[in-house]
């Protein structure tokens, strides 16, 4: 059995509800063949959420991390390739800190890779009849936060673990009004669930374009 973390946020900005967490429940409840998923909720904090990450995967030892987070405005599953080293926040976290061009860790390196095949894993959560697409953006709130934060840890501490970060649309609950995309939690949870059993099952990647001109 392949063992893996897979972690979602509290809601935030006043919302009731955050995808990620939901999706991550669904998972973990129904994992794939051949994973043993453990989900686990990250408080929508800076600083905190990294703590509590560096936790979970002390308790887990997983051979996989996998972080979701909410991306409302983006219409389908958006599979992050790097993280930066800054904080700038928009907006203030669910503790009321709004860091602005803080380094995520200090005198860490400028940015990391995930190392998840991301273009297969793209590819696995398209064949699972789900939108999907590669991102070269993670932002820079919590989000950008928490990935970096894994990707440092993993880097300097678990060279052996594999990691990544996947963004997901909002849940049609949040968008009443029609006026943003949005996805059910069943639907993307079928979606992460073939993004990790492609994640768990191959560490090269397809050499496919998935680049963007902006």
């Amino acid at each position: 059995m392949t063992r893996v973390l897979l972690t979602g946020f509290e809601p935030f900005d006043g919302a009731d509800v955050n995808p990620s967490w939901e999706v991550a429940r669904l998972v973990a409840d129904q994992p794939p063949e051949g994973l043993l998923v453990t989900a686990v909720r990250l408080g929508c904090v800076f600083g905190r959420a990294a703590e509590e990450l560096r936790t979970a995967i002390a308790e887990c030892a997983p051979d996989l991390v996998v972080c979701l987070g909410q991306a409302a405005g983006r219409p389908d599953v958006t599979v992050e390739r790097v993280a930066v080293n800054i904080d700038d926040a928009r907006i203030p976290d669910n503790a009321g800190r709004q860091p602005v061009d803080r380094p995520v860790v200090p005198g860490g390196p400028a940015a990391y890779f995930a190392t998840l095949p991301v273009k297969a894993c793209v590819a696995a959560v398209r064949e699972a009849g789900v939108p999907a697409s590669l991102s070269h953006t993670a932002g820079t709130f919590v989000c950008n936060h928490v990935f970096y934060a894994l990707m440092h840890l993993l880097a300097t501490e678990h060279p052996t673990v594999r990691g990544g970060f996947v963004h997901l649309p909002a849940l049609p609950e949040q968008v009443l009004d029609g006026t943003r995309p949005s996805l059910p939690a069943d639907t993307v949870a079928d979606g992460v669930r073939a993004l990790l059993t492609a994640a768990a099952s191959r560490t090269a990647d397809l050499r496919v374009p998935e680049g963007a001109t902006h």
